[in-house]
């Protein structure tokens, strides 16, 4: 923890009439450095801000991109593509349709992004304690991959369950005539508990785990390498050696450049390891109580090349790819500039 600073003010203290005149007083102002236990609430509740922003951004892209994964390999698609899917959709539903079941998924994206943001630091905390940084030094940039591919892995155990329930709703019929008993949150929880107990909400848990430890390091890897790239062209640009020091003092890029940065970050990580967030849709949009033998990561990694090879696996891809650009970028510039203008103290 850094010592606190004392600073003396220039102006001196009016003496009263229980004081009499002397020379100049001043007091000193105790400026508390911020403690671990502020950082960790800056994470949770900027993160959990910002992942609701981009979650109401990003949710009519999310549930095309899930209905196009769910498409059953036994019979014919229903959907020929990411716009088909969408007129469909807005035909039987309207535009409201393309947002059932956000309920779940505005709290699992305030989880999520919170859990990140704070996984992230306590990775880094982890990687100064066992020497693989210098607190002397800026982090690496191959040290941020790998705290943000902890992030992700510790995050993943949260998320499986939101996401879990989040599919069953967005897929109310997977094509075969079976629907979800109901389409709200709480019944459809109930639903599976009953069907399959406590370990039921981890169904899917291997996909999301490839997805978020992979993707996380993506995303906070791209995102502080691409920071890196603007700073350092930022620098060559100086106008004086002032300036130059004052840029570096300030540590902070415009904002176009942290959306691009953001952007560039959300593309990384939908892009990398979208293979295993289909096979992880497909597993989780099976009908509540259906019968037969449970599916499995493999199984459904097998079933799905089988059935279109590696196209197969990146159904959706494009839409996901499309909505992380706006998502993802305002999801960094809400948290970052959160922390930087109102920062807890």
């Amino acid at each position: 923890m850094e010592p606190a600073v004392t600073l003396k003010p220039e102006v001196p203290l009016t003496p009263t009439s229980s004081t009499t005149a002397s020379p100049s007083i001043t007091a000193p102002v105790i400026l508390k450095p911020k403690t671990a236990v502020m950082e960790a609430v800056e994470d949770i509740v900027y993160g959990s801000v910002a992942g609701v922003v981009g979650k109401y951004i990003e949710y009519p892209f999310d549930t095309v991109k899930v209905r196009l994964q769910a498409q059953p390999d036994h019979l014919p698609l229903r959907y020929t593509g990411p716009l088909d899917c969408f007129r469909q959709a807005l035909r039987s539903d309207g535009i409201l349709g393309l947002y059932r079941g956000i309920s779940a998924p505005l709290v699992g994206a305030a989880l999520e992004n919170s859990s990140l943001f704070f996984w992230e630091r306590i990775g880094r905390d982890l990687a100064y304690g066992f020497g693989l940084a210098s607190h002397d030094k800026p982090l690496s940039l191959q040290t941020l991959w790998l705290t943000g591919g902890f992030a992700g892995a510790m995050t993943s155990f949260i998320l499986t369950p939101v996401e879990l329930v989040k599919c069953k709703i967005q897929v109310p019929d997977t094509g075969g005539g079976v629907k979800t008993a109901t389409l709200k949150p709480i019944p459809v929880i109930r639903d599976i508990f009953r069907h399959q107990g406590i370990s039921g909400f981890w169904h899917g848990q291997l996909g999301t785990l490839i997805r978020e430890a992979g993707g996380c390091a993506a995303w906070f890897g791209s995102k502080e390498t691409t920071t890196k790239l603007f700073r350092q062209w930022n620098e060559s640009r100086a106008m004086s050696p002032e300036h130059l020091a004052q840029m570096r003092a300030d540590d902070a890029i415009p904002l176009w450049q942290q959306a691009v940065a953001g952007a560039s970050a959300g593309m990384a990580y939908n892009f990398l390891f979208f293979p295993a967030d289909t096979v992880k849709s497909r597993m989780q949009t099976t009908p509540i109580g259906e019968v037969g033998p449970k599916k499995t990561f493999m199984g459904e990694t097998s079933a799905l090349w089988k059935q279109a090879g590696l196209k197969g696996f990146y159904r959706g891809c494009g839409i996901t790819v499309l909505r992380s650009v706006p998502s993802s970028a305002f999801i960094f510039m809400v948290f970052d500039g959160l922390k930087m203008y109102l920062p807890m103290q």
